[in-house]
């Protein structure tokens, strides 16, 4: 039976209360730990996926961008040759290419703010995993076993780890001079 519908249930979950009303609490753990996996993958992949769009998006924006300045200095050419219907024509293909640009920028934030959320969101969940896996390690007096799939995963646990280390070192360091001074 899964415990979690969403991801965000994942973290707003209370692992206390859920041991608490079952039967058997390292199986239900191993269950959750289990969920937790497959929701900390998916949450990896979205990001991957949002992260790949955004990319995506700003390179094209950035060739636009070139054509629309390439289309005006044809204008501004043409006009100097005194051409100006090839001028109007080229100013014509800039502002064509502005209203792509236009309609781009809107899809870009919205890559970007989506690839935002799904790293608050992994991070969220790799914190009650975290938690999850100590909580294991406290029923069953040994660690968990932690179950990754991929390379990919097991990088990204390695360096999430290393991450929160230097996150943890830099708040130790800054209490230390806190209570110094």
């Amino acid at each position: 039976m899964p415990h979690f519908s969403r991801l965000t249930d994942i973290v707003t979950c209370s692992l206390s209360e859920i041991l608490e009303s079952s039967d058997d609490p390292q199986t239900t753990l191993q269950e959750v730990l289990a969920e937790m996996e497959e929701g900390l993958a998916s949450a990896r992949r979205v990001a991957r996926t949002s992260r790949t769009n955004r990319d995506r998006l700003e390179k094209e924006i950035a060739s636009h961008t070139a054509q629309m300045n390439d289309w005006l200095s044809r204008a501004k050419a043409s006009l100097t040759d005194g051409d100006e219907s090839a001028a109007r024509e080229a100013l014509t293909r800039k502002v064509e290419v502005e209203d792509l640009i236009d309609g781009l920028k809107p899809e870009l934030e919205a890559s970007d703010s989506n690839y935002r959320n799904m790293l608050r969101i992994q991070k969220a969940l790799e914190a009650r995993y975290s938690e999850a896996v100590r909580r294991m390690a406290e029923l069953t007096g040994k660690p968990a076993e932690i179950r990754l799939e991929s390379e990919t995963a097991v990088h990204a646990v390695t360096q999430s780890q290393q991450e929160k280390s230097s996150e943890v070192e830099a708040e130790l360091a800054e209490l230390r001079k806190q209570m110094e001074g």
